[in-house]
């Protein structure tokens, strides 16, 4: 199958290219991965393997996301592809719609879904539109409008693994933290450590000052994953749970993360977690802190908490078993 990839967010573009590539589709993407040889965003590596077609790919690169006529996709775009896959953005459907309907086109959710979006998939939803959600949550948003299948954001098993935790500090992973506190929740993660060896890294985190450890490549992130003791999680508002979190998780770095109240969302980690078991979540910033001392004072126990927060990872986000799911749902089109 040939798809017109619309994308949003590098790090999704990554996986899902590679994933949809493996599974033996032709890709055109619009974003990060238009050549996949020579990504416009390195936070992931290039992918050489990747299939490229230099002359879609031309028309693709002129693709911009916006609430203009600008979003308009190219009729060449759209007579050489079988299917367009829109990763979060709807903004493409009523400037393209009555050109595309005809394709199968797919909307991705990626958690950042609320009710003005669900209002505006309604229309397109009647007349054809398939809807992936990436949370069984988002059935919870008010006007949801359904869904043709619910799969996951996958991460590889076999790049997020080999924890260790032999550098006692609890970190965190996000972008402009404290400048979106309150999608983000700065305010939480610096009160709950207070006092704690801790570190900051990503992007847009130099108003933290010494807090911060820098954007970090690929290999230094995964690295960062497997030598800490423990990864403290606030969640991204509206999202049911973010890729930081998955990557925390499979690697199997002890997770302490704040609950459904604290975040103010619907934030479906809670759902994952059992305390004690796999990680620790609360609403309370007192347990919070003493969740992350036990890790960082007991590697034993943390290693135990490791070992079980793995397998529930892969359970829920292996990228075998949702390659799978993705094979299925491209086959009953």
């Amino acid at each position: 199958m040939r798809v017109l990839y619309l994308g949003c967010h590098s790090i999704n573009e990554y996986e899902d290219i590679k994933l949809f590539s493996e599974l033996g589709h032709e890709i055109v993407a619009m974003g990060a991965y238009n050549d996949p040889s020579n990504p416009g965003d390195h936070s992931r590596p290039a992918l050489p393997e990747i299939y490229y077609n230099p002359e879609m790919a031309k028309f693709a690169a002129t693709l911009v996301w916006n609430y203009e006529r600008t979003s308009v996709i190219p009729d060449e775009l759209i007579n050489w592809c079988d299917a367009i896959y829109i990763l979060g953005i709807q903004v493409w459907l009523p400037f393209n719609w009555e050109r595309i309907k005809k394709k199968i086109v797919i909307f991705r959710s990626i958690g950042q879904s609320i009710q003005t979006t669900e209002n505006v998939l309604r229309k397109y939803r009647r007349e054809g539109l398939k809807i992936v959600r990436y949370s069984p949550l988002e059935t919870r948003i008010p006007g949801y409008v359904g869904e043709d299948a619910m799969m996951r954001f996958y991460k590889d098993e076999e790049e997020y693994k080999d924890w260790n935790g032999k550098v006692e500090k609890v970190i965190t992973v996000a972008q402009s933290m404290k400048t979106r506190t309150r999608a983000m929740h700065f305010d939480l993660f610096e009160k709950a450590t207070r006092g704690l060896p801790r570190t900051l890294y990503g992007t847009g985190n130099e108003n933290v000052g010494e807090l911060w450890g820098g954007k970090l490549t690929y290999e230094q992130l995964k690295q960062a994953y497997r030598d800490n003791r423990v990864f403290f999680y606030t969640g991204t508002h509206p999202a049911q749970y973010t890729m930081t979190f998955q990557e925390a998780f499979m690697t199997g770095i002890p997770v302490v993360s704040i609950g459904r109240m604290l975040a103010g969302f619907d934030l479906e980690v809670a759902d994952f977690i059992e305390n004690g078991v796999n990680g620790f979540t609360s609403d309370n910033l007192r347990q919070l802190y003493e969740s992350v001392k036990l890790m960082l004072k007991d590697h034993d126990y943390a290693k135990r908490i490791s070992t079980a927060a793995r397998q529930k990872a892969i359970e829920l986000f292996s990228k075998y078993k949702i390659k799978e799911e993705w094979r299925k749902f491209f086959s009953g089109l």
